[in-house]
């Protein structure tokens, strides 16, 4: 018998598995309205991303029955979807790959399933297609499932909410990092705000940093210190892996930026004293 707690974890999986299949089409009689079961497209799908596979091989990365694979296999094999040639280097198996044919299949399955997700997504406002896309990336991460190779990071200029975020993330970096307490979190979006008053083309510059759809990071290009100011780090974000140098040549239109010149740890910590928690 499963505790209540498990009971409820079990019952929203569920729940969310009833709602997904639906949403993505996986109900149908031919999947995305091709003569394809929803098995045998991600079958072709991953044919096509190998030049030849073995049927153990794909079993293995589909968790499929080898009589249930075979069956498919054969049915392919017998639609003139796929060639199958002994193995040079094991007799017992057959390697295995797409005709022109099958290729062709998988185009329309590729290009269906693309303008399917694209039209989906159209209806989602772009905040809450980042937390979508993030919230996707947790439940592989969480189940075990192996990430997709992906971007590590892509820089962008901030959108409505990032200059929040900032001033919000680094309050709670600092705080945890360095012990400051609430007077450095507004220092931070005094000096957001002052960005936004006095910004000017060609000497300043803020870019996001973004994983998966989700900010990661964030950096400040302004002149070091103005008059009547104190210092603060231009360079910050939350807590996740956190990279150093200039960005801006990844970018283009910045090469008339001042020098770029982050603060180190050392510099951080004498600066720490106006914002640290005393006990």
């Amino acid at each position: 018998m499963l505790d209540v707690e498990t009971e409820r974890s079990v019952a929203a999986v569920r729940r969310f598995n009833r709602f997904y299949t639906r949403q993505i089409g996986a109900l149908g009689e031919g999947h995305l309205a091709t003569p394809f079961s929803l098995t045998e497209a991600r079958v072709i799908y991953e044919l096509a991303q190998r030049e030849t596979a073995t049927a153990t091989e794909l079993g293995q990365e589909l968790g499929l029955d080898a009589g249930y694979l075979s069956r498919i296999l054969r049915g392919f094999q017998e639609r003139g979807l796929l060639d199958r040639r002994p193995s040079e280097t094991d007799a017992r198996q057959s390697r295995l790959s797409l005709t022109s044919e099958g290729r062709a299949a998988f185009a329309q399955l590729n290009a269906t399933a693309h303008g399917d997700v694209a039209a989906m997504l159209d209806a989602v406002p772009l905040a809450d297609r980042a937390r979508l896309v993030a919230a996707m990336g947790t439940i592989e991460e969480v189940l075990g499932g192996r990430p997709e190779p992906r971007e590590p990071y892509v820089l962008r200029g901030p959108r409505p909410g990032d200059l929040g975020w900032v001033v919000q993330s680094h309050g709670e970096l600092y705080a945890r990092e360095y012990g400051w307490n609430e007077e450095f979190e507004a220092l931070v979006a005094e000096i957001v705000a002052a960005y936004v008053r006095d910004f000017r083309p060609g000497r300043e510059r803020c870019w996001i940093s973004e994983r998966d759809g989700e900010n990661v990071g964030s950096v400040f290009r302004r002149p070091r210190e103005r008059p009547g100011r104190q210092a603060a780090p231009a360079a910050g974000g939350p807590p996740r892996p956190r990279g150093s140098g200039d960005p801006s040549p990844r970018l283009g239109g910045t090469n008339s930026l001042p020098p770029f010149s982050p603060w180190k740890a050392s510099e951080i910590r004498s600066a720490s004293e106006p914002w640290s928690n005393h006990t």
